[in-house]
C-alpha cells in the first residue's frame, strides 16, 4: 500500500522509531497509524501530501498512490495505477491537465473521469 511507504518514509526521514511520533505529528491517535498499516484506514489527502513534503516525494505521486489505496473496486483501482504509470512515464510534465480533469469533474462517474484523464495523458 502506498500509504505504508509514505509512512515508512517519512519515519525514516525524521529518524523516529515508533509510529506514535508519527501519531503526534499528524495530530491522531498511534491506533490510527497502525490502521493506516493495516488498510482499515486511509489517510487524507492533507495528511498525504505533508507527509510527501516532509520527505521530498512528490505530492502528485502521493495523491495518486493514497487515491489508489483508497478504492475498493479492482478495475478502479488498476485505472489508478495505470495513470501513476503514465505520469511517471512523462515525468509528470502532463500531470496538471490530466489531473485537472478529475478535480472539474470529480462529481461524475470515476471510470469515466480516470479515461479521459488517460486520454489526455496519452
Amino acid at each position: 500500500m502506498y500509504q505504508t511507504k509514505l509512512l515508512d518514509s517519512y519515519k525514516s526521514v525524521k529518524n523516529y522509531i515508533q509510529d506514535k511520533q508519527i501519531a503526534a505529528d499528524l495530530g491522531v491517535a498511534k491506533s490510527r497509524i497502525s490502521e493506516m498499516r493495516s488498510g482499515k484506514r486511509y489517510m487524507s489527502d492533507i495528511q498525504a501530501i505533508y507527509l510527501a513534503k516532509e520527505c521530498n516525494i512528490d505530492e502528485k505521486e502521493a495523491l495518486i498512490g493514497v487515491h489508489a489505496d483508497r478504492t475498493q473496486n479492482a478495475e478502479i483501482k488498476s485505472i489508478w495505477n495505470e495513470i501513476a504509470k503514465k505520469l511517471n512515464s512523462q515525468g509528470f510534465q502532463t500531470f496538471s491537465l490530466g489531473f485537472m480533469a478529475l478535480v472539474i469533474a470529480s462529481n461524475s462517474d470515476i471510470r469515466v473521469i480516470a479515461q479521459y484523464a488517460l486520454y489526455i495523458l496519452c
